[in-house]
């Protein structure tokens, strides 16, 4: 979808208000860059918002927040940097990349799902240099942790599908090689399906219905964040027990998630380019480590699949949804 179709739809929706443009010259004005369309986002936009607020900016009184979404994220990060936007915010690791590619001057605060060093977006992250600072929410590094506590949630599975976006590789390879080790740990046999397109995704489960998995491990990422109600709709249809990356997945119905505040990491965001608009620089700003991890049940989703919650794995968990 183009950035003008995204200006119109923003233009007729009042849970996403687009800030005031040509009106207001002087007010500064943020870029937000994502793949997804916004009302995907809300929850993260509103959380970016709230850490904005806490810094002493408001969208539409004293900082105008524009939003960039599409496919096409280069040309989309490329406009912003015509516009002299005083700072991008990236809402997907597409997004940095797209951003670290168009501009080497205008401030960029992203949402690295793991290790920023390792992709290649900061030199360290207690001195990340360059114009890029922002949020390493360990999606990745917790991937193994997550394959552990599902294995607790159905212990009779043996047989696991992964599903991975091949277009977000660097993501992929690092939610794959974690879980991979997990598995050989656990005795599990993983087998990788690859999905980048709401087609694949259909695809994909209709493989399970002639070879199924015991059942799935679902891959972090911007995309399949944005395709929860898709994933989580053919998994119930499948009966597959399935396990996610963040809340939102089992808000949407799915059975279980595990993995970083999500919501909280865009809070911090949103304080960090409060900062820069004060006048910090992102060399100057260590990268932030994401503390609040959440393990959240779908009692419902278990109840459908006929499973029984351990006692054990329901005292640790940060909220059981009934």
């Amino acid at each position: 979808m183009k950035r003008r179709q995204f200006i119109t739809l923003l233009g007729g929706a009042a849970a996403w208000p687009v800030a005031a443009r040509a009106q207001q010259p002087a007010m500064p004005v943020i870029g937000y860059l994502d793949p997804r369309a916004p009302e995907a986002t809300a929850d993260f936009l509103r959380a970016f918002r709230q850490g904005l607020k806490e810094t002493g900016h408001i969208d539409r009184e004293n900082v105008a927040i524009e939003y960039y979404g599409g496919d096409n994220l280069p040309t989309l990060a490329a406009e912003l940097v015509r516009r002299r936007v005083a700072a991008i915010v990236a809402g997907s690791i597409l997004a940095a990349f797209a951003a670290k590619a168009a501009t080497d001057a205008v401030p960029i605060v992203f949402f690295a799902p793991e290790d920023p060093v390792r992709l290649g977006l900061v030199a360290s992250l207690s001195r990340p240099g360059g114009n890029l600072t922002g949020v390493n929410a360990f999606v990745g590094e917790v991937a193994a942790k997550r394959l552990e506590l599902f294995r607790e949630l159905v212990p009779s599975a043996t047989r696991v599908a992964v599903l991975l976006n091949p277009a977000d590789a660097a993501n992929a390879a690092g939610n794959l090689g974690n879980v991979e080790t997990a598995a050989r740990a656990m005795g599990l046999q993983i087998e990788v399906f690859n999905a980048g397109t709401g087609r694949e995704i259909d695809a994909v489960f209709g493989s399970f219905a002639r070879d199924r998995a015991d059942a799935l491990f679902v891959s972090s990422g911007a995309f399949f964040n944005a395709r929860r109600l898709q994933l989580t709709h053919w998994a119930t249809y499948h009966k597959l027990p399935a396990t996610y990356s963040s809340r939102q997945f089992a808000e949407a119905g799915g059975l279980m998630s595990y993995g970083t505040n999500v919501v909280d990491a865009y809070r911090q965001m949103g304080v960090y380019a409060g900062r820069i608009l004060r006048g910090a620089k992102p060399t100057d700003l260590p990268v932030l480590q994401a503390t609040k991890f959440e393990l959240v049940i779908n009692q419902q989703a278990a109840r459908m699949l006929g499973l029984e919650i351990p006692a054990t794995l329901l005292a640790r968990a940060d909220e059981v949804i009934e």
